[in-house]
Parts: structure tokens; C-alpha cells; sequence
């Protein structure tokens, strides 16, 4: 949206998952419908699980070297985020195309540096007791080869292209752009060139739905609970733990459905269950805000100063549970499946007044021009505003 401001054409490759097109849609953004919808692989995929990952990165590297060359074809850059295989081969298609490549990471996690533990891949653990950090990275880097670097060589050798020696390090370039707050997740200076450009907050207009609005009005501020496009291994239990949680600090509550379908547990009136909904304007009016820590809603709870509970369940949400818990506003649960005594006594740490007021106070100081600050230094890079941009 804020390329577009500023006069660049913009196309958006994305999964054909329908959240992700009815949103884009609202904003009129065009879509290149690409590779596989996410949602079922995410909701039905076990935790961890390196079950079908081997045919699911080839079709990933597939539609870059398909859908998304066809997209970017005639444009300036190439902008890319997500999974290893798919940022991989968006790279390629950027050579292969002779266009500026940029990957962006929306957390820090998978970023190489020496001052934490590279995340596990699917099926690859790391050696328990390893403490050297630079050691674990490189073992990273071979590990990411030996997944990967077969099958993205052969795409690039039909494509024309030669073999690369480090698939993670093309990948990510000498300078990756990293979206996050520097306040939230500040970044230490390493052997990258990292590029913090600030979180990519899109300001939501949207009004909330008259009868959850309705619902905030009549009565005191709610605990939201939600967790997104994580899955829970059970729901329901999750429902009726968080619920029972939120009800023993006598407070209201909105449950998100999300990926994980959550529910309402019974038909009392305290309880008031949401869909797709504006989460910057809702939590604002939120006692608190238990989710499951991603980079989004750990951001968007931050700028909208409401205390939060974080219960991680794997990626990089332990991180920003840490970060959560560092700056004091808000709690970290420990472990993914909460009790309700478990996630009650979080709640008790997140609803008092000085965790109230320092969030508060850390809101004001999150920027919120991160995505001004990338899209000016992307179309100064392209040369000059008004060219194509594909992303």
C-alpha cells in the first residue's frame, strides 16, 4: 500500500489460502495466487513433523520459478519473505531475471548470529549441549544444504542458472532487511548487514462488527484470547482452559476463532467470540491480550499498549514471549499447553497497574514508520519512484 503512495506498481505473490485474497482484495491490492494454500498444511502437519517437507519445498521452489517469474517479468525488485526454499529460489528468479532481490524477515530468529541458537529445522535437531553459537550457525548452513540445496540446484540448472555452494546465505544476502521494532526486537550489530527498517504496520480502518462493539460497551474492558494461524493440538480443552483462566480475575473475554477454531464453552454473556476482525482498534479495548506470539500480534498488542500473555508454541514465538516478558509488558507462559491455574497466575502478572503503565509506556515509543522508511529505500535503490515493482 505504501509503495503504491508513492506511484509504483506493485504486484503481491501470495498462497491462495481465501484469508489471504479476501484481505487483499478489501484493499485492492492485485494478486498473483501462488504454490499451495498454507492452511491445510499448517492444520494438519504434526508439530516439528519432517513428513512431505521434501515435496512441499520442491513445489515451493516450482512456483517461484513459475508463478512468480511470470509476476516479477518487466519489474525493478523482487522483494521476498517466508520459508528457505521459497526466498531461495525468489532469489534465482531475480537473477535469472537481472533484478534487485530483497529478503525480509518479519522476526530475527532465523537471522544468523552469535548471540543466540539457531531455530531446529523440521526432522534436523541441534546437538543439545552445543554452546558455541558461531559453530551451531554453520552447522545450520550444512543443514540447510542438505535439505534444500539438491533440488534447488536442479530447478536452477533447467532455469540456466549455476549451482550455489550455501542456500541459507543466498538466501539471505550480506543485507537482509529485518521489519521489526528496534525497541521490540533490537538487533545486535554482527557479520550481516542487517537493514532494520521498523515493523510493517498497515494502519486498520476497518470498524469493529456492531454487535462486538456493542459488547465492549457493556461492561468492563475484556481479556482477548487468541492464536492466530497456529494450530492447538486440542481446541476445545484450550477454549475452556483459557476461559475459566480469564473468568477467575472476574473479566469479560473475546475469543479469536483463528486457525485452531476456537469456541465459546457455554452460553453465558461475559464471553463474546470473534472472527477476522480489527485487531488494532479491539486491542485497545482489551484488558489484557493472551495470544500465541507471533511477530503481527506481538507487534500490534505492543503499539495498542495492552498488557500481554504469551504462550508460545514453537518458531519463533518463544522469542517474543521473551521480549514480552523483558520489557515488562506483559508475561511469558512457560510451555505451550496452559492449565487454567497455569494461565490464570500469568493473567494475575499482566493485569496489574504497573504492567498496565509500563505497556502503555512502551507503546509510545514503538515506530511507526518502518514501512515508509523500506519502501522509500526500496524505490530509491530501483532508481526512481513511478517504475515497477514487483514483490
Amino acid at each position: 500500500m505504501r509503495l503504491r503512495e508513492l506511484g509504483a506498481e506493485v504486484r503481491v505473490c501470495a498462497p491462495p489460502d481465501k484469508e489471504f485474497a479476501e484481505r487483499l482484495a478489501e484493499l485492492g491490492v492485485e494478486m498473483v495466487p501462488t504454490g499451495a494454500p498454507v492452511r491445510p498444511v499448517v492444520t494438519t502437519v504434526t508439530p516439528g513433523s519432517a513428513a512431505g517437507l521434501a515435496q512441499r519445498a520442491a513445489d515451493l521452489m516450482a512456483a517461484q520459478f513459475d508463478t512468480v517469474a511470470a509476476a516479477a517479468e518487466g519489474g525493478d525488485a523482487l522483494v521476498a519473505t517466508g520459508p528457505l526454499p521459497a526466498t531461495a529460489a525468489a532469489r534465482s528468479v531475480a537473477d535469472k531475471l537481472g533484478i534487485r532481490y530483497v529478503h525480509v524477515s518479519h522476526q530475527p530468529v532465523s537471522l544468523p548470529s552469535p548471540y543466540r541458537r539457531p531455530p531446529a529445522r523440521r526432522g534436523q535437531p541441534l546437538p543439545p549441549g552445543a554452546t558455541d553459537n558461531r559453530a551451531l550457525w554453520d552447522l545450520d548452513a550444512q543443514i540447510a544444504n542438505t535439505m534444500f540445496g539438491e533440488e534447488l540446484n536442479a530447478q536452477r540448472a533447467s532455469a540456466g542458472l549455476p549451482p550455489v555452494g550455501s542456500v541459507r546465505d543466498y538466501a539471505f544476502t550480506d543485507q537482509p532487511w529485518l521489519a521489526t521494532d528496534p525497541v521490540l526486537s533490537p538487533w545486535q550489530p554482527t557479520d550481516l548487514d542487517v537493514v532494520q527498517t521498523g515493523a510493517w504496520i498497515l494502519p486498520d480502518e476497518r470498524p469493529l462488527p456492531a454487535e462486538l462493539a456493542a459488547f465492549l460497551d457493556a461492561g468492563t474492558a475484556p481479556v482477548y484470547v487468541g492464536f492466530g494461524s497456529t494450530p492447538m493440538s486440542a481446541p476445545e480443552g484450550v477454549a475452556r482452559v483459557a476461559v475459566e483462566a480469564v473468568r477467575a480475575h472476574g473479566r469479560r473475554v473475546v475469543v479469536s476463532r483463528g486457525w485452531a477454531d476456537l469456541a465459546l464453552i457455554d452460553d453465558q454473556d461475559d464471553c463474546f467470540v470473534v472472527g477476522e476482525v480489527n485487531q488494532q482498534a479491539l486491542f485497545r479495548r482489551a484488558a489484557a491480550v493472551v495470544h500465541h506470539g507471533s511477530a503481527g500480534t506481538t507487534a500490534t498488542a505492543t503499539c495498542a499498549g495492552a498488557p500481554q500473555v504469551v504462550v508460545p508454541q514453537g518458531a519463533d514465538q518463544p522469542y517474543w514471549a521473551g521480549r514480552v516478558a523483558d520489557l515488562g509488558i506483559g508475561a511469558e507462559h512457560e510451555g505451550p499447553m496452559p492449565t487454567a491455574q497455569s494461565l490464570s497466575a500469568a493473567l494475575k502478572a499482566a493485569l496489574t497497574p504497573e504492567t498496565r503503565a509500563r505497556a502503555t509506556a512502551v507503546s509510545g515509543t514503538i515506530r511507526t514508520d518502518g514501512v515508509t522508511v523500506a519502501a522509500t529505500l526500496l524505490l530509491g535503490a530501483a532508481g526512481q519512484e513511478g517504475t515497477p515493482v514487483s514483490a
